[in-house]
């Protein structure tokens, strides 16, 4: 993918507002599925779906711990969803940079 170009991956809305959530994160954090779910409000079938494609991208990864009401499944950011979420912004930047200002509509038109 070249610099300008929107990476479709993560223009998908509901996996934009995945990536930035968990980009807020310090390096090596992770946030759990649950709580994830929450912030983003997604269904449980619409995150899952959504985490497995940018986790196949190798933007994120999940790690599954424990087993029964203990179960965890922690979601993260990888380097290399950070770099591609800032490739992403700096390519939306350059695009909303090209954005000329609409003129005022005239008074009674």
């Amino acid at each position: 993918m070249s610099q300008d170009e929107l990476d479709p991956l993560i223009h998908v809305p509901a996996r934009l507002r995945l990536m930035v959530t968990l980009a807020t994160l310090a390096e090596g954090d992770d946030l759990s599925f649950t709580r994830l779910q929450d912030l983003i409000g997604l269904t449980p079938g619409n995150l899952i779906t959504h985490l497995r494609k940018l986790e196949d991208a190798g933007y994120v990864r999940t790690e599954k711990s424990g087993s029964g009401v203990t179960a965890r499944t922690s979601v993260s950011l990888t380097y290399d969803g950070r770099a591609a979420l800032d490739r992403y912004t700096t390519a939306l930047r350059q695009l909303l940079d090209t954005v000329e200002p609409v003129p005022p509509r005239p008074a009674g038109g």
